[in-house]
């Protein structure tokens, strides 16, 4: 396939950045946005059928057309400037929903319904029926911790399988009662029920929080396990001690990135009578924070995936693995170094970061 840059496109960064999309017209009583993928250029039907991605290259937004019997993928970028479709014109605010769009689907054809987190922010898939369980459960042990504050007795942080063996206790399924009665007095409300219905609509965004908590940073770990064993371990062929040593490595960075945005996420949250307090700002907080994590689940998939079931023993899979988990984790987790010109007074000469990755 050819990625085939149009003649005015300048050489880019990864990830170009479209601009925000434009809020729906229908809030300054013009018509509503569209709801599915269509472009009304001519451009875009001259090439025939179309569908969007993102770029094996540098990530951008594509759009992919064939050519003969080749396929050539056109940045959307480019596209857009070189036509001179306005930011703000319809298909200026389409364009960017594509682009938003590709985050969470991986192809998109014209026609086909925009993802939902790009329409309203809800998710376009769903957690299980035990993630929002254990969000409930969490959100009520926190409510229960609220009302004995000061008694003495702090409670460690609860994984999910403790969580739910003490959701079932009959104390504290008491002290929940108590505790809504005293939380709707503190937070002016009139009865407990409404409580509950915050309650609820908090566990029902921190469900997704739960899944990705499984889904991603559970199975990263797990990663990382398995590759520390493998070091422990290591009998192979001295040639590749470096690419285990860098994975390793790597692997540790991106852990430690993952697990800040839950524990943020943990504490944020974690004061549930704030968060009861201002539902509709945490609500945006957790979408936020669950689209961050969405995304980089989606990109780690295909690596945790060949994990999953990776022997903890050292054979021509597990090399190959190495290799291509490495590939994965340079580009996203590599420390750089930034060296600024001499010319811009007041800055160093040398600068080490730490990549974030974007996903």
């Amino acid at each position: 396939m050819t990625e085939l840059p149009l003649p005015s496109d300048p050489q880019a960064a990864p990830r170009p950045a479209f601009p925000p999309s434009v809020e729906a017209a229908s809030a300054n009583g013009g018509p509503a946005e569209p709801t599915d993928c269509h472009l009304a250029h001519r451009l875009f039907a001259s090439f025939g059928p179309a569908l969007f991605r993102r770029s094996d290259v540098d990530d951008a937004p594509v759009m992919v057309v064939q050519l003969g019997e080749r396929e050539a993928a056109l940045p959307l970028r480019s596209l857009q400037r070189e036509f001179g479709i306005p930011d703000a014109s319809e298909d200026g605010r389409m364009l960017a929903r594509i682009a938003e769009s590709l985050d969470f689907v991986s192809v998109l054809r014209p026609g086909d319904p925009l993802p939902r987190e790009v329409l309203t922010g809800e998710a376009s898939w769903e957690p299980d029926p035990l993630h929002l369980e254990i969000a409930q459960t969490r959100l009520r042990v926190s409510l229960v911790d609220w009302l004995n504050a000061g008694g003495g007795s702090e409670r460690e942080a609860l994984d999910a399988g403790s969580l739910l063996a003490v959701g079932n206790d009959p104390q504290l399924r008491q002290q929940v009662h108590t505790a809504l009665a005293r939380a709707a007095e503190a937070l002016g409300l009139q009865t407990p029920a409404e409580v509950v219905g915050l309650l609820e609509t908090l566990g029902r965004e921190l469900a997704y929080i739960e899944a990705l908590r499984d889904r991603l940073l559970r199975r990263v770990r797990l990663m990382a396990g398995k590759i520390e064993r493998l070091s422990r371990g290591w009998r192979g062929d001295a040639s590749h001690i470096e690419t285990l040593t860098q994975v390793k490595r790597l692997t540790g960075i991106a852990l430690r990135q993952i697990l800040g945005r839950f524990e943020e996420l943990d504490a944020q949250t974690g004061e549930v009578m704030a968060a009861l307090r201002n539902v509709e700002s945490q609500r945006a907080f957790i979408r936020s924070n669950r689209d961050w994590l969405y995304r980089s689940q989606r990109a780690w998939e295909p690596i945790l995936a060949q994990w999953d079931t990776a022997a903890g023993t050292v054979d021509k899979g597990t090399l190959a693995l190495l290799v291509c988990t490495y590939q994965f984790l340079a580009p996203r987790f590599m420390p750089v170094t930034e060296w600024i010109s001499s010319t811009r007074p007041g800055q160093p000469q040398l600068v080490n970061r730490a990549q974030r990755m974007i996903w």
